[in-house]
């Protein structure tokens, strides 16, 4: 359960901190200016004298600074030491800075210490004649006591038996939400009782940070060094993914999305579907070449966070990742070699993406990643009126994709596209697709792959539920995405890949010396 679609006190803060260091970057100031803008930040956010969302008004204000840091790329602080809130903030003041690990990063003051797992009896419990929680229960750790039943916490295994018999719903079975959201089982308990991520597990895929209900995870951002870029006149281009449908009610047609970006300051925009256009192909080949002669399957390679979770929990299926680049180094590229001088920003719906382009080999071709929460807070800032919009009659459209590419949005999407274009070339060839979304059920896929299950198959995963409509980087309820996103799919202006204009440049793309995934 996610709060996307929902206007909830976490998601108003967390936007004010996008806002606000987006108004500070505009203002284009250095030194001594610069510390004093980014320190009035959390009175801006959190005014008056009391406090209102935690009783602690200064606590809440700490955390607001913590979450400033991060959105403008710097590193939480050490709670056992002094350090300024505007400390490191000449190291964030550069245009070409990339993430500096951790990307996803728990604000240990925040944190609510939830308990990992937990079985309890509530008020609603009758005390009834046949107590069938005592009789279902392999431990004995429920007793009779003061006309109720109680659990035993020492002896309670957390199965949840006593949870299903139960004829008034009386017993809940609850799980820290951050850990409960995370498939990868990344999520302990520090020797506080806070939360704790294991970045040997984890993959970025930001679940954790979008469930939890008092805000304390948080993932780095780079609005402030994009912003320099566009003080500095750089010549920056939107890159943006399919997932932004229905994410910005006010720029709900593309001729305005387009006006509001290069109202922001991006030089031109341009739809990253049509860098799945060339991801299909390209993996519609490989898939060809390499099942069943070289390996015993193919597994799909567009999600960072999937991709990710298969090379470090199934390490000898990394093999059976498809090499294709993934739709934003596509589009990256194509567009980097059409305008050397430029500079890339996907926007998206994904946190994982931050990670992917902060590697060696993506970082030449993508500069900057924004989630689209980020993109509306920048928005925010810069007092965009969408109502008001101009839209340059000449730019209704964004660059256009095909239907298929557009799909790659939702969860199954990708190997749709694949097979469809494998059967098209192959009439008779029967081609098998299995897809997964969410972390846990991609670790079920990818275990039954690894026993003989699924060979053969193109596998597609997705590391959010739904798939990237879904992702942590987005906005609105993913269900109501998946209408629009539906709808935006069918009113492409051509079904076939291959029709894309942008197809000559696949070999010219692959052909690249420094390409690796």
């Amino acid at each position: 359960m996610s709060f996307r679609g929902i206007n909830t006190t976490v998601i108003q803060i967390r936007r004010q901190v996008f806002t606000e260091v987006a108004r500070m970057a505009y203002a284009n100031v250095k030194g001594e200016q610069a510390n004093h803008l980014m320190r009035k930040i959390p009175y801006t956010i959190i005014p008056g004298e009391e406090g209102k969302l935690r009783k602690d008004i200064f606590l809440e204000r700490a955390i607001v600074e913590e979450r400033v840091r991060l959105a403008m790329g710097l590193p939480t602080r050490r709670m056992d030491e002094h350090n300024s809130v505007v400390s490191g903030l000449e190291d964030a003041s550069i245009a070409d800075k990339y993430y500096d690990p951790p990307l996803v990063n728990v604000i240990k003051f925040a944190c609510n210490r939830c308990p990992e797992k937990l079985v309890k009896v509530s008020d609603l419990c009758q005390g009834c004649l046949a107590h069938p929680c005592m009789e279902v229960c392999p431990k004995k750790a429920i007793t009779w006591e003061s006309g109720r039943s109680t659990i035993d916490q020492e002896k309670c295994i957390k199965c949840g038996r006593c949870v299903g018999v139960c004829p008034y719903n009386a017993i809940v079975k609850t799980e820290r939400p951050c850990a409960a959201a995370c498939g990868m089982g990344a999520i302990h308990s520090d020797e506080l009782g806070r939360a704790e991520i294991d970045y040997s597990k984890c993959v970025s895929c930001g679940q954790c940070l979008v469930n939890c209900p008092f805000g304390a995870i948080a993932d780095k951002g780079q609005i402030y060094q994009l912003i320099q870029g566009f003080n500095r006149g750089d010549r920056i281009y939107a890159l943006v993914a399919p997932a932004f449908i229905n994410q910005f009610p006010g720029l709900a047609s593309t001729g305005k999305l387009k006006a509001a970006l290069k109202a922001l300051g991006f030089y031109d925009v341009v739809e990253v579907a049509i860098g799945a256009d060339l991801c299909t192909v390209d993996e519609a080949h490989d898939f060809l070449e390499e099942v069943p002669g070289k390996l015993s399957f193919m597994a799909t390679s567009c999600c960072p966070a999937w991709s990710m979770m298969a090379k470090t929990a199934f390490p000898d299926l990394a093999k059976n990742i498809s090499m294709t680049m993934t739709p934003m180094v596509f589009t990256a590229r194509m567009m980097k070699q059409a305008d050397p001088e430029a500079r890339m920003c996907f926007i998206g719906p994904c946190a994982a993406k931050k990670l992917e382009a902060s590697r060696r080999t993506v970082r030449s071709d993508v500069d900057f990643v924004l989630t689209f929460e980020e993109l509306a807070g920048i928005i925010e800032a810069k007092d965009i009126d969408a109502a008001n919009l101009e839209v340059d009659p000449d730019e209704v459209d964004l660059v256009h994709a095909s239907s298929a590419g557009r799909g790659f949005a939702q969860s199954g999407g990708v190997a749709k596209a694949v097979a469809d274009k494998i059967k098209e070339w192959h009439p008779d060839m029967d081609v098998k697709i299995a897809s997964a979304q969410g972390l846990a059920e991609c670790k079920k896929l990818l275990m039954l792959a690894k026993a003989g299950k699924y060979n053969g198959y193109l596998l597609e995963g997705m590391g959010c539920p739904g798939g990237c409509i879904g992702g942590a980087g987005t906005i609105a309820d993913p269900a109501r995405t998946a209408v629009a996103l539906n709808k935006y799919v069918k009113e492409a202006p051509f079904q076939d890949p291959e029709q894309s204009p942008f197809m000559t440049s696949i070999h010219v793309l692959k052909d690249d010396p420094n390409f690796e995934v």
